[in-house]
């Protein structure tokens, strides 16, 4: 099958990858034209996507795999070509937080007090007027280095940051949201839509967003996830989030992978914010959770039609190997690691499979040579599953031992917090 693959900065770059090997003839648009260089000889790539509609046929498939492309792809739909990837409705609901919160809403969810505002300015004095321990969030522009939960009834800690943002820093004219804090245990619940209905098993995952192990540091796009699949659609987490989202969904045309990130706690289920595209790096563990051929179910999915998805049981985990300048935006000459090579320790072909690729590509001249191609820190992410959360860790960890990438950086403890602390607040409550 002809697949034409559209990345505005690799989110599922390695999914690409995966379908030329099941054999697929792929081509890669990365609009980021400074990441145009990973994937080299791996994926074939391409300029201008549009050149290639008349390659791809309607017979093929368009890949999508981020937001911002929702107007494109109903057009794409209503002239007749298979695309996965959301729809501009769908994706407003990611993309626009204050009207996803609205339809969380109407679909009789639990929400909490959320605004967004056009600059700093307004954010502070809105803090300053209405002191709590408020939760900071940029747009996806930003990045999520930005980010910051307050730990301060009175907002002092969430108004000194602002301030500072304000007057140091490049966010200072840029939009951000505040929503009003929730404690309890942070979880998200994910499955595929076609247009019509949900494809597969539901997925609950929990995400380790922070730059070091403990839950320490600065917020990341993330470090890595804990994640299983489930078929009850009975559970309670699933029936007061997600299922009531099908209606928006199918109103909307929407067809790919859609996700709510939540709190839960004693009191109910608060939901934070959509994931309307393939989310990272849970993609990434998408890929060993699932036992079906990639190219069928996604064609299956953009087709609107229903998918019997061989999945694994069991829990999985994945993790971001990264190096400097990351968690940083700042790129500097003394975390320039463009052409580093990397190596691997005895990997074997079954465990290379569990190896997934963003800022790297391979040598044209050494057989077998992955080196890094791109200067954000995002290199790899490495995947397990097993029938605990426990065996997942000692195989994921294991792996990444056989790596060699200098300056790598990882946090050690994915699931941990989940095995000692959360999975039984969850089950307490009711939701596991």
């Amino acid at each position: 099958m002809n697949i034409l693959f559209i990345s505005k900065d690799l989110n599922a770059g390695n999914l690409a990858h995966l379908l030329v090997k099941e054999g697929h003839s792929v081509k890669l648009f990365i609009e980021n034209k400074k990441s145009r260089h990973n994937f080299d000889n791996m994926v074939p790539q391409v300029k201008n996507w549009r050149a290639e509609l008349s390659w791809v046929g309607k017979d093929g498939l368009i890949v999508f795999d981020d937001i911002g492309y929702g107007a494109i792809q109903d057009r794409l739909r209503k002239q007749g070509y298979t695309v996965f990837g959301g729809s501009e409705a769908g994706e407003r609901l990611e993309a626009d937080r204050e009207y996803g919160q609205r339809m969380f809403k109407e679909c009789g969810m639990q929400t909490v007090e959320l605004k967004d505002f056009e600059n700093i300015d307004d954010a502070a004095m809105f803090v300053k007027e209405n002191p709590d321990e408020w939760v900071i969030k940029t747009d996806n522009g930003n990045g999520k280095f930005y980010s910051y939960v307050g730990e301060m009834k009175d907002g002092e800690d969430v108004l000194a940051l602002l301030r500072n943002y304000l007057l140091h820093s490049p966010m200072n004219k840029k939009p951000v949201t505040l929503h009003k804090r929730v404690h309890g245990v942070e979880i998200g619940v994910g499955r595929y839509f076609n247009g019509t209905d949900w494809v597969g098993p539901i997925e609950f995952n929990i995400e380790h967003v922070r730059f070091m192990p403990g839950d320490i540091g600065p917020t990341t796009s993330e470090m890595g996830t804990l994640a299983w699949y489930d078929t009850d659609e009975g559970n309670k987490l699933y029936k007061e989030t997600l299922a009531r989202m099908k209606p928006i969904l199918a109103k909307s045309g929407f067809r790919g992978d859609f996700e709510i990130n939540c709190i839960a706690n004693e009191t109910g289920v608060y939901p934070l914010e959509a994931t309307a595209r393939f989310g990272t790096p849970i993609i990434h563990l998408h890929t060993e959770l699932h036992e079906s051929p990639w190219g069928e179910f996604l064609h299956a999915v953009a087709s609107g039609k229903q998918y019997d998805l061989k999945w694994r049981k069991g829990y999985g985990i994945v993790v971001l190997l990264a190096v400097p300048p990351f968690p940083f935006s700042k790129k500097s000459k003394e975390h320039d690691n463009y052409g580093i090579r990397i190596h691997f320790k005895d990997v074997s072909p079954e465990e290379f499979r569990h190896l997934h690729f963003e800022e790297v590509s391979l040598s044209s001249f050494e057989k077998d040579q992955y080196y890094i191609t791109d200067r954000q820190g995002y290199i790899m992410y490495v995947t397990s599953t097993a029938p605990t959360v426990q065996g997942a860790q000692k195989s994921v960890y294991g792996l990444i031992k056989k790596i060699v990438i200098p300056k790598m950086m990882y946090r050690n403890d994915i699931g941990t917090r989940f095995v000692n602390e959360s999975e039984a607040q969850l089950k307490k409550w009711g939701y596991l």
